[in-house]
């Protein structure tokens, strides 16, 4: 039975995967998130990440790393969840949990050649863009798909079921 938990990776698996794709020549692309609802925007990101190389490996926030970064009150769906959600979707290949608040230790290990962000970033702004850069890696940044954030879909839910 095919089941997406093959795509998830701990940190020492993707280090030898993604070097096993670089020696092969394949482009390897890397994105992260918290994802705690995925929608049409996550989707469009991922999928225009998978379109700017060969694998695509999206990091994920842990639970802890999501509650230091947006509060208790943003976990939605615990690591688990979020890791076999992100992981079900066809343009990813490959997941990996990370702890820390922003993705340097592991883009540092992935080292991948493309670093994509949604619009809501500025690369200047990106704490990790000095690594990618400081090995020859690129970073994209793709413009939000207006309308859909996380935030924004709680506060719809919110005032829809609030006579509830």
């Amino acid at each position: 039975m095919w089941s997406s938990e093959r795509k998830i990776k701990t940190k020492e698996e993707i280090c030898n995967i993604a070097e096993r794709f670089r020696e092969e020549g394949k482009t390897i692309v890397f994105t992260n998130g918290c994802f705690e609802i995925l929608h049409p925007g996550h989707i469009t990101l991922l999928e225009k990440a998978k379109s700017f190389g060969d694998i695509l490996i999206v990091g994920i926030n842990s639970d802890e790393s999501v509650k230091k970064i947006k509060g208790e009150k943003k976990l939605i769906f615990d690591e688990k969840s979020r890791l076999k959600i992100i992981s079900a979707l066809e343009c990813v290949d490959y997941t990996v949990l990370f702890n820390e608040e922003t993705p340097e230790n592991i883009i540092s290990i992935i080292k991948p050649h493309i670093h994509v962000k949604g619009g809501d970033y500025k690369e200047e702004d990106l704490p990790e863009a000095k690594i990618v850069k400081s090995y020859g890696g690129k970073i994209i940044i793709v413009p939000l798909i207006e309308g859909f954030s996380t935030t924004q879909i709680i506060n719809k839910i919110l005032a829809l079921y609030k006579d509830h």
